[in-house]
């Protein structure tokens, strides 16, 4: 078993962990309210963060979206660190699951597609953490934009890469857990996208919960990663090392190991009694 299934891991175990803290860090400072109220007014006569008392007004600009918890200080500190460290994480994993790919079997459209735009939810999520939504909307909305459907669609493409290079029955039930997964990614942003749209208090609420519910998916559906990553070896970043490609030794290596026993060409010196009959 190998120490690279740690990153894929560590991941989810940073970002959720993270996100929650940073939930608890607007709700003590009152800048969101809490998941579980569903009642919001058009307006109070005070700021939520200047309310005091078990009892508390509060209105769509309280809604606890993600970003939302975020956006003041001190914790958009928090936020923007954990939305930039999330990102070049990201980038790592799939990289690593790029050239993990070719190494055991070979490149294909979907293994590229999956790097590109999981790069490309990279950018965006750097975007959302470092352009908070109420001092930079347009900016923090092209972040968004960029982020959430490049994330759906790439763990739609790494389950449709598992099926397509699955042999055995476990592999078999890591695609499975993935499409499972993708489903209710798929379903969540959806719903969060559809109850955004709408200006009703519950709705707005409903699509907070599903916002957050498919970052928790997104980030999970990451951590399955640790299934191919605990075979992971160093071959893999010669692979990276080469540019994507194996060569002509990695083959033979592969081949060797295959047939339990080195090449014929693979000797570099020819045989002794070839030596005596040159002389």
């Amino acid at each position: 078993m190998s120490l690279w299934m740690i990153l894929p891991v560590s991941l989810p175990a940073l970002t959720i962990t993270g996100i929650w803290v940073v939930y608890a860090m607007a709700l003590y400072n009152q800048h969101v309210c809490p998941v579980d109220n569903w009642l919001y007014n058009q307006s109070c006569e005070e700021e939520l963060y200047v309310q005091s008392g078990p009892t508390l007004c509060c209105t769509l600009d309280n809604v606890p979206l993600i970003s939302k918890c975020g956006t003041l200080p001190p914790e958009s500190s928090f936020f923007s660190l954990i939305c930039s460290t999330g990102s070049f994480m990201v980038m790592a994993i799939v990289l690593l699951r790029y050239a993990h790919v070719i190494e055991k079997h070979q490149n294909c459209l979907l293994n590229t597609a999956s790097l590109f735009t999981s790069w490309i939810c990279s950018a965006g999520l750097i975007m959302v953490g470092n352009f908070q939504v109420d001092s930079a909307k347009v900016l923090h909305y092209v972040g968004a934009g960029m982020a959430f459907p490049t994330s759906m669609l790439f763990v739609c493409l790494q389950t449709a890469l598992t099926y397509r290079l699955a042999k055995t029955q476990g592999e078999y039930g890591v695609a499975h857990l993935r499409l499972t997964m993708s489903l209710l990614a798929f379903a969540s942003l959806v719903l969060s996208g559809v109850f955004f749209l709408e200006e009703s208090f519950v709705l707005q609420h409903a699509s907070a919960i599903f916002e957050w519910v498919f970052c928790v998916i997104i980030m999970l559906f990451y951590g399955t990663f640790a299934f191919e990553f605990a075979g992971m070896s160093g071959e893999t970043l010669m692979v990276l090392a080469r540019g994507g490609a194996l060569g002509p030794e990695g083959h033979a290596h592969k081949i060797e190991a295959l047939q339990g026993g080195p090449l014929p060409h693979a000797h570099p010196h020819p045989h002794p009694l070839e030596n005596m009959s040159m002389l």
